[in-house]
C-alpha cells in the first residue's frame, strides 16, 4: 500500500490543476484507507475541488455516527462534499464488521431516515439533543445512490441529489439516467438530477502491471473484466470523457489504479 501522504499530495496537486472532484471507493475487508478520514484530510489540503464517497457502504457503518461524519466533512469542507452511498454487493465487508448481509437494504432505509432526522437537528433515540452539526445547508448532506434496482432509483427521488454508476459504459448509464429522470419527474422533484460516472485509468506502458495486480487484488473474480474496461492511453481517455458527455453525464470520476502525482499530471494533459 502507499504511503497516505501520496494521497495528500494527489489531492493538492488535482486541486491546482483544475479537476472538479475527488472521489473514493469503499470497502471493509480490504487494507484500504478509510474514506471519510481521506476525505478529511484531503479538504485540509485544498481549496475548490469537489469532495465525494464513489460510494460508501452505509449499511456496514453505525447511522448516527455516519450522519456525524458526514456532516462534519462538510462543514469541515464548506459544502464541498457529496456522500455517495451503496448497499454493498460482497458479504465480507458484512461479516467483518458483525452487520447481516441479507437484510442490508432494509437497514439502509431506516438508517436514511435517522441520518435526516438527526441532520436537521431533531433528537434521536436514546437523547432529547441533537446529536450532529448541521450541514452547511441546514438540512442534510447532499448524497448520491449508485446501484441499478428499483429501490435504488427510490433513494435518488427521496433523498438524494442525483445518481451515480459504479462502473459499467455510457449506454448503461443513459438507460439508468432516462428511469431515474422519469421517477424523479413522478414524484414531483424541481430541477434535475445530477450524473455521475466512474472509469479506472492507467497512463503509461511502464505502469500497467502495477495497475493490473491492483485491480485484480481488489476485485478478485471480477478484476479481469474491470482491467479490460480500464483507460489505458491519453487517447482512450479522451474518447472516454467524450462518449459520456454525449449521453449527459454531468461528471466522470476517473479513478487512478497505479496512484501517482505523475497520473494525476498526465490525466491532465489528456483531459483538461
Amino acid at each position: 500500500m502507499r504511503s497516505g501522504r501520496l494521497l495528500v499530495d494527489i489531492a493538492r496537486r488535482a486541486d491546482q490543476l483544475g479537476f472538479s472532484s475527488l472521489a473514493t471507493l469503499g470497502r471493509i475487508a480490504y487494507p484500504s484507507y478509510d474514506e471519510l478520514v481521506t476525505l478529511g484530510a484531503a479538504a485540509g489540503a485544498t481549496d475548490r475541488i469537489g469532495l465525494m464517497t464513489d460510494v460508501l457502504l452505509a449499511p456496514v457503518r453505525e447511522p448516527v455516527l455516519l450522519a456525524r461524519q458526514a456532516a462534519s466533512l462538510d462543514q469541515l469542507s464548506r459544502g464541498r462534499f457529496v456522500l455517495g452511498i451503496g448497499v454493498g454487493s460482497r458479504p465480507d465487508d458484512f461479516t467483518v464488521t458483525g452487520f447481516n448481509f441479507k437484510d442490508r437494504g432494509k437497514r439502509l432505509d431506516e438508517a436514511l431516515d435517522l441520518m435526516h432526522r438527526a441532520w436537521r437537528g431533531e433528537p434521536v433515540p436514546g437523547t432529547d439533543k441533537a446529536v450532529s452539526p448541521r450541514p452547511v445547508n441546514g438540512h442534510s448532506v447532499p448524497m448520491m445512490f449508485g446501484g441499478r434496482v428499483d429501490l435504488s432509483i427510490e433513494r435518488v427521488v427521496k433523498y438524494g441529489i442525483g445518481y451515480t454508476q459504479g462502473g459499467g459504459n455510457p449506454e448503461g448509464l443513459k438507460g439508468m439516467m432516462e428511469r431515474v429522470n422519469a421517477a424523479w419527474q413522478t414524484a414531483g422533484r424541481s430541477g434535475k438530477p445530477e450524473f455521475r460516472a466512474l472509469v479506472y485509468f492507467a497512463l503509461g506502458d511502464e505502469v500497467h502491471e502495477e495497475a493490473q495486480s491492483n485491480v485484480m487484488d481488489y476485485y478478485g473474480d471480477w478484476g479481469e473484466g474491470v482491467w479490460k474496461g480500464a483507460v489505458k492511453t491519453a487517447d482512450e481517455a479522451r474518447e472516454r470523457v467524450k462518449a459520456y458527455e454525449e449521453v449527459g453525464c454531468d461528471e466522470l470520476l476517473m479513478f487512478m489504479t497505479a496512484p501517482s502525482a505523475t497520473q494525476t499530471d498526465r490525466l491532465a494533459e489528456a483531459v483538461l
